[in-house]
């Protein structure tokens, strides 16, 4: 039975919930895939900073990560969305980034949200606009890292969606 938006709960991760965000990850086909062993850091060290859908059961049905930039504290780099197949089509991905934006702001005072985007990529293309949208803000569009940055093989250039400030 697939869980609506009603009986979702969104709170932050814990190490616990690591091998479902890989799992998820790994799942959406769309993502590059880290190791299991980062999923797992990344639900200790920058739970704070990130996001977890539950379902009923409390398992995890989507996720966003995010850390605040050092060099920029007001910026929330916003590292990966996803959401598992069942839960898609319904605005899981843009109910987690509002969540997770809002008490980002309110816990670390962020007025601007960064991600990086392949081309090509239309489903995070859109939330990340329509996000800027809900929340007044312009977005400025620049390409992060050229193709021949990454040293393993082919990869699509990452550009960088600066989306600020927000208007909350």
């Amino acid at each position: 039975m697939t869980a609506t938006q009603a009986d979702l709960h969104i709170d932050r991760p814990t190490v616990a919930d690591g091998a479902a965000l890989w799992r998820i990850a790994k799942d959406s086909n769309a993502l590059d895939l880290n190791s299991s062993y980062s999923y797992l850091l990344w639900c200790r060290d920058f739970s704070r900073t990130s996001a977890v859908a539950r379902d009923e059961r409390g398992e995890p049905v989507g996720f966003v990560s995010g850390y605040v930039r050092p060099e920029r504290p007001g910026t929330l780099l916003v590292w990966q969305v996803a959401v598992d197949a069942a839960q898609r089509g319904r605005g899981l991905a843009a109910r987690l980034l509002d969540g997770l934006t809002e008490r980002v702001a309110e816990e670390y005072g962020v007025t601007e949200v960064e991600t990086t985007i392949t081309p090509g990529n239309t489903a995070s293309e859109r939330l990340f606009t329509s996000y800027a949208e809900r929340h007044g803000a312009p977005v400025e569009r620049t390409v992060l890292f050229e193709a021949g940055d990454f040293p393993d093989g082919p990869h699509d250039p990452e550009v960088l969606y600066r989306i600020g400030p927000l208007s909350h």
